[in-house]
């Protein structure tokens, strides 16, 4: 019995240390099976090498680095699935820098459809006339008083010691005495007076009452608003001289500035509406009626200008306007995409926008775009972008950052993303 129980040990205390070598070595060589039939190439397959000091450089195999000679380092795995010109954003970096972005599509045909202006009103020059004197001679009144002045037709402007009309109607009265006898004589006489400005009637009252008048009146030819004195009583005058400028301001001019990208949009003809802080809530109508065939090389615009009835006198020269030019049909944008201002990174020869590749994260690339006109805070695209695509219309000097810092293609770094060298 006690040798049954004693078999019966050592039958125990052999399965177990029986156990314990080979059981774990069973399980080592199963182990060591499984990994071993792991493709030792998936891996390989999607590792890159890049260089510490220049993340752009990717190659597909471990080797120097061909700007600093560094060795290559393995490149992270692209867990992310972003393409080689993509920047992956954090949901709480996007909500600090503000980042906002923005559906572009087409414009409608009438939203946008108008180009805003900035101008001053002026005194119409063609309406402009100056008043001379129409014989050399000391002025012994002027009623022209100060600038602002109204006159009227007609009215009396000075008047003129002439000792040269002195002199002429003493050969009238003598031509007068002989005009039976010598007839042209008498009519160049009195041709000369008219060249004078004379009227008819003053030269028959000179030669009816038999007297040399000393001083002569200048009367007004046009109606208007003094703008400008150009002499005092008591100035010698010659022969043309101006006396006075008057300007009509029954009607004046708007001179506007259009920028170089604005002179595509307009043409004479075009309807404008105009309005003055002066008088927010009146409109004032008119039309395109001449741009200057030359441009402003220091503040490259060109001057637009319309004419304005001004009846009322409410439009003064020097007042600051603005105006609204409706867009002919041939300049409208319904088959263009607007975008605002702030998304375009301007590098002087490129034109660029992030656009959200991810509609449901914050991935974006950078895009070259060509610009057309700008019209206020809002620029058409040309080419570069297409109808629904969301850009980054905020912040986008921090997303151009974020792509720099990465290596990334970006504002400063022209290349196409990371630079691929070897196979």
């Amino acid at each position: 019995m006690k040798k049954y129980i004693i078999y019966s040990a050592i039958l125990v205390v052999g399965l177990v240390l029986g156990y314990v070598f080979f059981g774990n070595a069973s399980e080592g060589a199963s182990n060591t099976k499984s990994i071993s039939e792991i493709p030792e190439n998936t891996e390989a397959e999607i590792q890159m090498w890049t260089c510490s000091m220049h993340p752009q450089i990717m190659q597909p195999e471990p080797g120097d680095c061909p700007i600093c000679g560094m060795d290559l380092i393995p490149a992270e795995a692209g867990a992310d699935g972003l393409a080689m010109n993509e920047i992956k954003m954090t949901e709480n970096a996007m909500a600090l820098a503000n980042i906002q972005t923005t559906i572009v599509g087409n414009v409608s045909g009438t939203d946008e459809n108008i180009l805003s202006l900035s101008g001053k009103i002026m005194a119409n020059e063609e309406a402009n006339a100056v008043q001379a004197s129409y014989f050399e001679g000391r002025i012994e009144k002027l009623n022209v008083n100060f600038t602002g002045e109204e006159v009227q037709k007609g009215q009396l402007l000075a008047t003129i010691y002439a000792p040269t009309l002195v002199a002429a109607q003493q050969e009238l009265l003598t031509a007068s005495s002989m005009k039976a006898s010598q007839p042209a004589l008498y009519n160049a006489v009195r041709n000369k007076l008219k060249l004078w400005k004379l009227s008819e009637s003053q030269i028959n009252q000179i030669e009816s009452s038999g007297k040399v008048r000393e001083n002569f009146p200048i009367y007004a030819t046009v109606s208007g608003t003094v703008s400008q004195k150009m002499a005092e009583e008591g100035d010698y005058v010659k022969q043309g001289q101006p006396i006075v400028k008057v300007s009509d301001l029954g009607t004046v001019w708007a001179m506007f500035d259009a920028y170089e990208n604005q002179i595509s949009q307009l043409k004479e003809g075009q309807k404008i509406t105009v309005t003055t802080n002066a008088y927010p809530s009146k409109q004032f109508e008119a039309t395109v009626s001449f741009i200057d065939p030359t441009l402003n090389t220091k503040s490259r615009t060109v001057s637009v200008r319309a004419t304005l009835n001004n009846k009322e006198d409410l439009l003064k020269p020097g007042m600051f306007v603005s105006a609204i030019v409706q867009m002919s049909k041939g300049n409208s944008m319904q088959s263009q995409i607007t975008i605002p201002a702030t998304a375009v990174l301007w590098t002087g020869n490129r034109s660029l926008v992030y656009v959200k590749t991810n509609p449901h994260q914050p991935v974006f690339e950078m895009r070259e775009v060509t610009l057309g006109t700008k019209n206020g805070d809002v620029y058409t695209i040309v080419d570069g972008l297409n109808n629904g695509e969301e850009i980054v219309t905020n912040g986008t000097f921090t997303v151009d950052a974020a792509a720099q810092l990465q290596g990334k293609k970006s504002m400063m770094n022209t290349n196409e993303g990371k630079t691929m060298t070897g196979h």
